[in-house]
């Protein structure tokens, strides 16, 4: 069902368009010349929010497009600068913009826009649920007009009851979390596209929380062809609870995101469920609600509808982590694609999807968009020679320091003057080749810190690799953390060039264990590089506590001469059910990682008891221990390829 109108794409926008509150100011070339050169550049502010520069870019540019003819609207060259709105010009002169509300088949309107191709049809169709944010739509205008000079139809809109209350971009209802109203959302979009565009072929492109709903409409309606979906999650349950811990920080995060407080945007039953997460309770009712909205358990669905599946992420993604993707991947058995990018969610694309470097090349979107080409299209543009996984090396990128224009002196920031290392593989299944165990010992030749002594997965641990316990006081954190807050912070100056650098003499050892090898030596064929980090490392450890639960953050850190430090991997695992003074081995996974470690380098694991991102179980000013039996001797498997 639609919105009743005679015809919704007969004038260059819809005469119910309100425009945004400050669309009528405009963009100056100072305004976009800042814009594009401002170190904010991607999608993500300083603090944590939406960049406002890309708010007011998005909302501006679609200001201009539906205002061109259209009565008490500015125009392109009255919003924007000359080059911009000849951009602008050049996307009207090809496709039609419109905005409509489009009725899903329970009575809620979604705000839409669309850009219909003027020339003869039939045309392919991409769909753009937009992400978790409260502007909706507008915020990625830039890909639309990119999608409609490529020659597609464009249908973008709102999930429901995401938006600020009074912004033409927000739809109605309450937000369902990616639950089965956005699925059915989803087809209306599909009904209403069909009717009024007759498209050749259909296909999604979702950011984040778009992302997932693409994955889930495709795995529900057979009519969609192709799915791209960018910094996205495979089992929204682990992404968000795993290993026995809550990922507080995240959620916090997205609930500041949906345009207005709890108890307006989400229903009773989804209220209930973000408190039991948040007190604590209840998890397990959590997990089912999560798996439900998992594009992971609807897998059956996608291989049977054969759709082409396209995923973009992040190593270091703090939202949807990289593991959870992995096994979702992994099921997949359609034509598929994989690239994993240095950074956080949505850094990579970020930029290309909203417009803020309109200059610049962006590997990440171009990608995206040959995916659909090849698959809506039918063009031969090399997709078809791809393989299925292409992961860059973290940090492998040569970088300059910038220096102040004014003055000369360095900044202290960095820019990339060669992108980093790019490696492709058949399938996930061959990006680690090999596998090095190290044993930890109880201590070693640097001070207080235990060694991590290199053996064959075969042989028996050392004398010197059991029967030792180390302690420290848990519940208090360390500078060993996984990123900086808020979120995304750290990820965005990962990908510009910046890592975050640790000072390893900084992390304090009464509130955490740490082993380190020797520096590393090359291995014969591998010149300057000491080890070749590839998959998914995995650590066993022995532990006791005081209490009767304890929380264990490992962090895997790549050491320098001068002992500073990058970080490679982490995973935090909550250990609950203990008997206090007893031991209790554990093993898990930490998230997968692709790192160059240079020769002459340590590799470092730090174990402590906390980190922002998480709920711990740790009760502060007990005692943790760890062991190594004789029979369960403690290790670190470190992947290689």
């Amino acid at each position: 069902m639609h919105v009743p109108q005679d015809n919704p794409f007969t004038t260059g926008s819809s005469e119910d368009f309100p425009g945004f509150p400050d669309g009528t100011v405009g963009l100056t070339a100072a305004d976009t010349a800042r814009i594009a050169g401002s170190g904010a550049s991607g999608l993500w502010a300083a603090d944590g929010t939406v960049n406002p520069d890309a708010v007011r870019l998005g909302q501006t540019l679609a200001t201009a497009l539906l205002g061109g003819g259209t009565p008490g609207l500015a125009s392109a060259d009255t919003l924007l600068p000359a080059e911009l709105a000849a951009h602008v010009e050049e996307v009207r002169g090809v496709a039609l913009p419109a905005y409509h509300r489009i009725e899903s088949t329970d009575g809620i309107r979604l705000s839409a826009f669309s850009l219909r191709q003027l020339g003869p049809g039939p045309h392919p169709l991409v769909v753009v649920p937009a992400g978790w944010t409260p502007y909706g739509w507008p915020l990625f205008l830039w890909a639309y007009l990119s999608l409609a000079r490529r020659g597609y139809h464009v249908l973008a809109y709102t999930p429901r009851g995401l938006g600020i209350p009074g912004l033409p971009s927000t739809s109605e209802g309450l937000v369902d979390v990616a639950g089965p109203h956005d699925w059915a959302d989803g087809s209306a979009v599909i009904d209403f596209a069909v009717e009024h565009l007759a498209p050749s072929t259909i296909g999604f492109l979702g950011e984040s929380y778009g992302s997932g709903i693409s994955q889930l409409v495709a795995a529900h309606d057979g009519r969609v062809s192709a799915v791209a979906a960018l910094s996205t999650w495979g089992n929204l349950a682990t992404s968000l609870y795993d290993n026995e811990t809550r990922h507080l920080a995240a959620v916090k995060a997205l609930l500041a995101l949906t345009g207005g407080p709890v108890e307006e945007k989400f229903d009773e039953e989804n209220q209930r469920i973000l408190a039991d997460f948040q007190a604590d309770r209840n998890l397990d009712e959590v997990v089912r609600w999560g798996r439900k909205r998992s594009p992971e358990s609807y897998l059956p669905l996608t291989n049977e509808n054969e759709t082409p599946t396209f995923f973009s992420n992040t190593w270091h993604e703090s939202l949807f982590p990289v593991n959870q993707v992995l096994t979702t991947f992994e099921g997949l058995r359609v034509p598929k694609r994989l690239n994993l990018w240095i950074g956080d969610h949505a850094a990579p694309e970020g930029p290309a999807l909203i417009g803020t470097e309109p200059r610049k090349a962006n590997v990440p979107m171009e990608e995206a968009y040959a995916w659909l080409d090849h698959h809506l299209k039918g063009e031969h543009n090399g997709v078809e020679e791809w393989e299925n996984v292409a992961g860059q090396v973290m940090f492998t990128y040569v970088t300059e320091p910038v220096t102040d224009p004014g003055t000369g002196e360095p900044t202290g920031e960095n820019r990339i003057v060669e992108p980093a290392v790019r490696e492709t593989r058949a399938d996930w299944s061959q990006v680690t080749t090999g596998v090095e165990v190290f044993g930890l010992t109880g201590d070693g030749a640097r001070g207080a810190d235990g060694l991590l002594v290199p053996r064959a997965a075969e042989e028996p641990a050392p004398p010197e690799g059991t029967g030792w316990s180390r302690a420290f006081v848990a519940g208090v954190d360390t500078e060993a953390t996984a990123m900086d807050l808020p979120l995304m912070k750290t990820g965005q100056a990962e990908w510009r060039g910046n890592p975050k650098i640790y000072d390893t003499r900084k992390i304090d050892r009464r509130h955490a264990v740490a082993w380190a090898t020797e520096p590393l030596l090359a291995p014969e064929g591998e010149g300057p590089t000491g080890r070749r980090v590839r998959g998914i490392p995995r650590l066993r450890l022995t532990v006791r506590s005081t209490a009767t639960s304890a929380g264990l953050v490992a962090h895997l850190l790549d050491v320098a001469e001068d002992e500073t430090a990058r970080i490679i991997s982490h995973e935090p695992l909550n250990v609950y059910g203990l008997t206090p003074e007893q031991d209790a081995t554990v093993t898990w996974n930490l998230q997968a990682a692709a790192y160059d470690i240079p020769a002459g380098h340590r590799l470092m694991l730090v174990v402590d008891s906390m980190d922002p991102l998480y709920g711990g179980a740790s009760i502060t000013w007990t005692q943790t221990a760890f062991g190594s039996p004789e029979g369960e001797p403690s290790f670190l498997e470190l992947p290689l390829g």
